[in-house]
């Protein structure tokens, strides 16, 4: 999974490094184990979230920036910057480049799901696979900048407006003169689900539709249940937990107080980064769940082990009872996509009911949202291949 950024500046005068690090910090929910900037020809790639990268030494009025969860999806060498969302053959992408083709030929053919940007000689090109897997929009500061971003909040952060989504197969080719826009023609389209559920903030928009106000209804349509107090786990289910919350007429509290910085637990390359980073970041109040019945509200349960450490916790602090609602479907199959889904036999909802994970983690009772349910609240067509095994295009697992 990553992020990806791109400024062009019209004037010469500009230097976009801050830009493009802003921007950087507004997305780092997609990727916190890499980060990377290019502008003009120099690149600066360290370990970590945006915080590490000082980007005090580029200069130029065009570049690109990234996140990642691991050490791919970015490719920078002899004048050519390539980052991207998703999966593709960035070698022989680059490859082609380095021959010489024109750049939005060589994109139109590119084979895959994908955001993608490329920097080469002071022109920007912005692209997306033809089934718009992977999102990715563009806006603008004035006539000044043109501004493209796996997520609006980027724009937002950085005093840009928000123009639209990039098509599905589109090539957008940015340089001084002009922006040109050629369709290639998309296939059906299929948006990945997962961007709603967890992976975008909720001050974006994503595939033209706002995040915040899908997750309201996600809420809405979680399986009633009698309590004294609904929680949400930090950050994500704190939007599915209100207006669940406002559904059932009860209240809603916080549950935990967060340790040290944000992290996104989920998206951690290994397990033990996982356990690690749930049992660091959330501390139960203890006085908001002892003695009560309690609904615990999350956006996705994986492997279930750290939701199990996560109801032990409640446990310990006192709850009386504790009924978990997932905020999205149970996953059955990886992501051939680019996200990091694991295989099958790590995924505890492929062989067990939702009354068996209830067991296994603990809980008094525990319902996942339905994949119909949450189609008909996107209201776009999408992706649910990590919900249901079927996917929008052929792939090898």
């Amino acid at each position: 999974m990553a992020g990806v950024l791109g400024i062009y500046a019209f004037e010469e005068i500009w230097n976009v490094s801050r830009f493009l690090f802003y921007g950087l910090v507004a997305i780092q929910n997609r990727g916190e184990e890499f980060s990377t900037v290019s502008v003009g020809k120099d690149t600066l790639t360290v370990s970590g979230t945006p915080d590490n990268l000082d980007v005090t030494p580029l200069k130029g009025h065009a570049g690109i920036a990234g996140v990642f969860t691991k050490e791919e999806g970015f490719y920078s060498q002899d004048g050519v910057s390539i980052f991207y969302d998703g999966t593709l053959d960035v070698a022989q992408l680059a490859h082609k480049i380095a021959q010489g083709e024109p750049v939005e030929d060589v994109l139109s053919t590119v084979e895959g799901a994908y955001s993608l940007l490329v920097l080469k000689d002071n022109v920007l090109y912005a692209t997306r696979d033809r089934h718009g897997i992977k999102p990715l929009c563009i806006g603008g500061i004035g006539f000044d900048m043109a501004v493209v971003s796996s997520e609006s909040s980027a724009l937002d952060v950085i005093g840009a407006e928000y123009s639209r989504d990039i098509k599905p197969g589109e090539v957008v080719v940015i340089d001084q003169h002009y922006i040109e826009s050629i369709e290639n023609g998309a296939n059906q389209t299929a948006h990945c689900a997962f961007e709603y559920v967890y992976f975008s903030r909720p001050d974006s928009q994503v595939f033209g539709t706002s995040v915040h106000s899908v997750r309201k209804l996600i809420g809405e349509h979680l399986e009633g249940q009698e309590a004294d107090v609904v929680i949400g786990v930090p950050e994500t289910a704190i939007p599915f937990a209100m207006a669940y919350a406002t559904k059932y007429d009860i209240p809603v509290d916080l549950g935990f107080v967060r340790t040290g910085r944000p992290t996104r637990t989920a998206i951690k390359p290994t397990q033990l980064e996982r356990m690690i980073g749930v049992q660091l970041k959330l501390n139960p109040v203890r006085t908001a769940v002892a003695g009560k019945r309690v609904v615990l509200i999350d956006d996705s349960v994986v492997r279930g082990t750290t939701m199990r450490n996560t109801v032990s916790l409640l446990r310990r602090r006192g709850a009386k009872e504790v009924h978990v609602r997932i905020a999205s479907p149970k996953l059955v199959a990886p992501c051939p996509y680019g996200v990091e889904v694991p295989t099958r036999d790590e995924l505890i909802a492929v062989d067990n009911s939702e009354e068996e994970i209830a067991r296994i983690i603990g809980a008094d009772s525990f319902s996942y949202l339905k994949v119909d349910t949450l189609k008909g609240l996107i209201g776009l067509p999408v992706c649910t291949g990590c919900m249901t095994g079927t996917y929008p295009t052929e792939v090898s697992l």
